[in-house]
């Protein structure tokens, strides 16, 4: 009796939002772009810009490279940023099938929704993949990403749904905190920014189906599968945090391949400490402290978001 309670308070708490099915369905049928629009048939990056706002790529604080050279790592993060979509496309289209496959019938718009959903995602990771092919012939070195996606898609997907759809949710607000608050209004090449954007203007429907997955899954969860789902979050979090990590030590060796010089052992320490935090701040802590993310987890339970909260200072 007192789970059942806990259920009927938890729905009282989770049913405060107005976002609805047929609404986000609504919006993505009036967006409707394609690959084609963005990219190709003469459409070319421009490699004497940067791809990157400053705000994210944080080339400037290293002072020991040049113009040219943070020129070089600006674009070459730009290349990490497309690379690690494709990564995250691996397991965010698959985790949103399964999550209609068993209830399909169950509300026409929610499923039309959900399958506009997957399909707009594997359209990302066709615009990721053809923007990496025209990054690769114009850049002119080799520039290697985490991976192979499908196996860290397999890991991430090992968790609890709980704690992936969480992660989801925070990777769906985090594209428009990255756009608004520092691609908006950078002067960066137009086709990069044009991806970003076009990303973005998806992304923000996507993060509305998130929140009423979210709400969904935690609907028909004990207090102890959600004590277990954000164990499983922060477990994903720790994961992606490595892989950024692993991330910047790609990069730093593209950089040297592309700038034909070895840096110091110095000069590698302060890339490896800047680079870090500047992948954490990307990649997590954009996601970590959304305003819309941590509302959610704060309906779910109130002491997760502070928690979350607090963690989030370690990657700013």
């Amino acid at each position: 009796m007192i789970a059942t309670q806990n259920t009927v308070q938890r729905n009282v708490r989770l049913n405060v939002r107005s976002y609805t099915y047929e609404s986000v369905l609504d919006a993505s049928e009036k967006i409707n772009w394609r690959v084609e629009d963005i990219i190709g048939e003469g459409k070319t990056l421009d490699f004497s810009k940067p791809f990157m706002p400053e705000s994210l790529a944080r080339v400037g604080e290293l002072d020991f490279l040049n113009a040219r050279e943070r020129l070089l790592l600006n674009q070459i993060r730009g290349h990490a940023y497309l690379g690690i979509f494709i990564v995250v496309e691996e397991f965010i289209l698959p985790f949103v099938l399964e999550h209609i496959r068993a209830s399909l019938a169950q509300d026409d718009y929610r499923t039309r929704a959900f399958l506009e959903f997957a399909g707009e995602e594997a359209k990302h990771m066709h615009l990721f993949k053809r923007f990496r092919e025209e990054f690769e012939k114009g850049f002119g070195t080799r520039c290697d990403i985490i991976g192979p996606a499908a196996e860290i898609g397999m890991a991430i997907l090992s968790h609890d749904p709980l704690g992936v759809a969480l992660a989801i949710l925070g990777i769906e607000w985090m594209t428009q905190a990255h756009y608004i608050e520092g691609v908006k209004d950078a002067e960066l090449d137009p086709l990069f920014k044009s991806m970003l954007k076009h990303h973005w203007i998806e992304e923000s429907q996507h993060a509305k189906l998130d929140t009423l997955m979210v709400e969904s899954i935690v609907r028909n969860y004990s207090e102890e599968q959600i004590t277990k789902g954000l164990a499983d979050y922060a477990a994903v979090g720790a994961f992606i945090d490595g892989g950024v990590r692993q991330q910047a030590e790609l990069d730093l060796d593209a950089l040297q391949r592309a700038s034909g010089r070895t840096f110091s052992p110095a000069e590698k320490d302060r890339f490896m400490a800047s680079q870090v935090q500047a992948n954490r701040f990307t990649y997590l802590y954009t996601a970590l402290t959304h305003p819309n993310f941590l509302d959610t987890v704060e309906r779910i339970r109130p002491e997760a978001r502070n928690q979350i909260e607090a963690m989030s200072a370690t990657f700013k």
